[in-house]
């Protein structure tokens, strides 16, 4: 599959010649039990892992893989029993040259497909390095002017954490797993969490905690206040399809 400039003004000279497909992975309310929203992720055709697909991305094709990705998530969701869910798409910051300019492929997917763009989430993770903390406000800024829900994924990890914050403020927050992994057991752990949850009290953030594998963890963070989870403990991520029944059952026990 070639995708080339959609509409990028000529910032993207090369062609990225690369077939891949989505997998999602629900983000449920354990105090509703009902799946919350679906996050993308990118899979190679055959199964193959984020790893592979990001390993074949080069700078120069970096805008037209992080326009594709958008308009994959949105195209496969689209076709899948979503039930109300949003839709949470990761981008590439860096891929971002305008953000008015580079949402145009985004929204011209959701009219065609009939998708909503208020159930549209988009999480920057802080894994990828962001020069520009101004360049990144502006994206942020337009999607949400854009009707666009906002995300900092991975939060507590990389390269930025409370700086990044400190910078522009998201609808979302997602806990790292680095922070949430064993929280039941670890004191310090559970010490930090409960800080960043009251920044996010104090800003009007929504937080979600992800990487819960076991009912301890999700119990632990249910008690401190978190709603929103996601991880194995609920549902593995699936091959372009939706997991609309989540497994709660650990947490009635």
């Amino acid at each position: 599959m070639a995708f080339g400039d959609g509409g990028c003004g000529g910032q993207c000279a090369d062609r990225l010649d690369l077939d891949f497909t989505m997998a999602f992975q629900p983000i449920v309310d354990v105090a509703g039990g009902a799946v919350w929203a679906h996050e993308a992720l990118v899979r190679g055709t055959a199964g193959q892992g984020a790893g592979w697909v990001l390993g074949q991305v080069t700078d120069a094709t970096r805008y037209a893989f992080d326009q594709s990705c958008r308009i994959k998530a949105i195209e496969l969701a689209s076709t899948l029993p979503m039930n109300g869910a949003r839709l949470s798409i990761n981008f590439l910051p860096n891929a971002v040259y305008k953000a008015e300019a580079c949402i145009r492929a985004t929204l011209a997917a959701a009219r065609r497909t009939g998708f909503p763009t208020d159930r549209i989430i988009f999480e920057v993770t802080e894994n990828e390095r962001v020069v520009d903390h101004d360049h990144l406000k502006s994206i942020f800024n337009e999607y949400k002017r854009q009707g666009f829900l906002t995300a900092i994924d991975d939060f507590g990890s990389g390269y930025s954490g409370l700086n990044l914050l400190a910078e522009f403020q998201p609808d979302i927050i997602k806990l790292d797993m680095e922070l949430t992994r064993n929280i039941d057991t670890e004191r310090a752990r559970r010490s930090i969490v409960k800080a960043i949850l009251a920044v996010c009290d104090d800003l009007a953030i929504t937080p979600i905690a992800e990487g819960i594998e076991t009912a301890d963890e999700a119990k632990t963070l249910r008690d401190l206040g978190v709603t929103l989870m996601q991880g194995y403990l609920f549902a593995k991520p699936a091959f372009e399809a939706v997991v609309t029944e989540p497994e709660m059952a650990a947490l009635a026990a």
